[in-house]
C-alpha cells in the first residue's frame, strides 16, 4: 500500500512539474493581440534585418551592470550633480504616484521618468500630461516590461524576454509608441529590474539607445521605508550619480523620502538634472 501510495505521489509530482513547465512556455500575454497595430509589414522587415545582423552574435555576460562604468568623482566642483530616475512598469502595478510627481514640480527637481508601453496604455491622459512638462524627460522602459534577455533569463520573479526577436520588440516597440505619442524618439532604454546580457545592450545600440542602469538603489521596490530609502540615497550620493525609484505606486513612500533627502543633498551642494543634460566632467 505504501509502494503504491509513493508511486501516486511521484506521479502527481511530474504531473505538476510538467505542467509548470508547459505554463512557464505559454506567452505571457500576446504583444501581438495587446499591440497589433504595431506589428506592420515594414517592422517585421525591420525586424528581421535587426535579428540576422545579431544572428551568430553570443548573449554573453547577464548583469544589472553589464557594461557600465561608473563615474570618477571630482572632489574640486563647487557643484555636484545626480539624476533622479523614476521607473513606471506598469501591468497590474499602473498606479500614479502623484503626490510623488507635485512634490518634483514644487521643488523644481528635474527627472527622468522610464515608462512602459502598457503603463501609458492605462495613463494615456497622464502620460500626456507629463509628456508635455519640460521638467521632465521620457524615455523607454519597454513595451510589455519585459527583462531583456536574448536567452530568456529572468530575476526576481519578472517576466523576462524569450529571445532576441522578443528584445527586438520591447525594446523598438516601446521607443516606436513613445515616438509616436511625444514626437521626440527615446535615446535611453532600462529593461525590467535593470537586468540585460550584453547582446541586448548591442541590439539596444542598433536601435539607437543606450542601457541605463544605476548607482544608487533607494529601495522602494524592496518595500522600504521613507526613513530608509532617504539614508540610501543620501549614504551613496556622489557627483554623476544615478538614483533608481518608480512613480507607478502611489501606495510607496518615494514622497516621504525625497523630503528627507533632497534638502540635505542641497545643503552637500548638489543639484539635479534630467539624463539627456547629464554630463560628469
Amino acid at each position: 500500500m505504501l509502494v503504491h501510495k509513493k508511486i501516486l505521489l511521484l506521479a502527481l509530482a511530474a504531473f505538476f512539474a510538467l505542467a509548470a513547465g508547459a505554463a512557464a512556455k505559454k506567452p505571457r500575454g500576446d504583444e501581438r493581440s495587446t499591440f497589433r497595430s504595431y506589428y506592420t509589414p515594414d517592422y517585421l522587415a525591420f525586424k528581421a534585418r535587426i535579428m540576422e545582423e545579431f544572428s551568430k552574435a553570443k548573449a554573453g555576460k547577464f548583469s544589472e551592470f553589464v557594461n557600465y562604468r561608473r563615474k570618477e568623482t571630482d572632489k574640486s566642483l563647487d557643484q555636484k550633480v545626480i539624476a533622479f530616475t523614476f521607473d513606471a512598469c506598469g501591468g497590474k502595478h499602473s498606479g500614479y504616484n502623484k503626490e510623488l510627481i507635485d512634490y518634483l514640480r514644487k521643488e523644481q527637481i528635474p527627472a527622468t521618468l522610464f515608462i512602459t508601453g502598457i503603463w501609458i496604455e492605462k495613463n494615456k491622459e497622464t502620460f500626456a500630461e507629463l509628456a508635455k512638462d519640460p521638467l521632465f524627460e521620457i524615455e523607454n522602459h519597454g513595451m510589455m516590461h519585459r527583462l531583456c534577455s536574448t536567452e530568456g533569463r529572468t530575476m526576481y520573479g519578472v517576466h523576462g524576454t524569450r529571445n532576441l526577436s522578443d528584445v527586438v520588440d520591447e525594446m523598438e516597440l516601446g521607443a516606436r509608441k513613445i515616438a509616436e505619442l511625444t514626437g521626440r524618439r527615446p535615446v535611453f532604454f532600462r529593461s525590467a529590474t535593470a537586468y540585460t546580457d550584453e547582446l541586448s545592450l548591442k541590439v539596444a545600440k542598433r536601435l539607437g539607445m543606450e542601457v541605463v542602469s544605476y548607482d544608487i538603489l533607494a529601495g522602494d521596490a524592496t518595500r522600504s521605508g521613507a526613513a530608509r530609502m532617504s539614508k540610501n540615497i543620501l549614504s551613496g550620493a556622489r557627483h554623476g550619480a544615478v538614483v533608481i525609484m518608480h512613480f507607478n505606486h502611489p501606495e510607496w513612500p518615494e514622497k516621504a523620502a525625497l523630503e528627507k533627502a533632497v534638502p540635505e543633498l542641497r545643503k552637500r551642494g548638489f543639484t539635479f538634472c534630467k539624463l539627456e543634460d547629464f554630463t560628469v566632467k
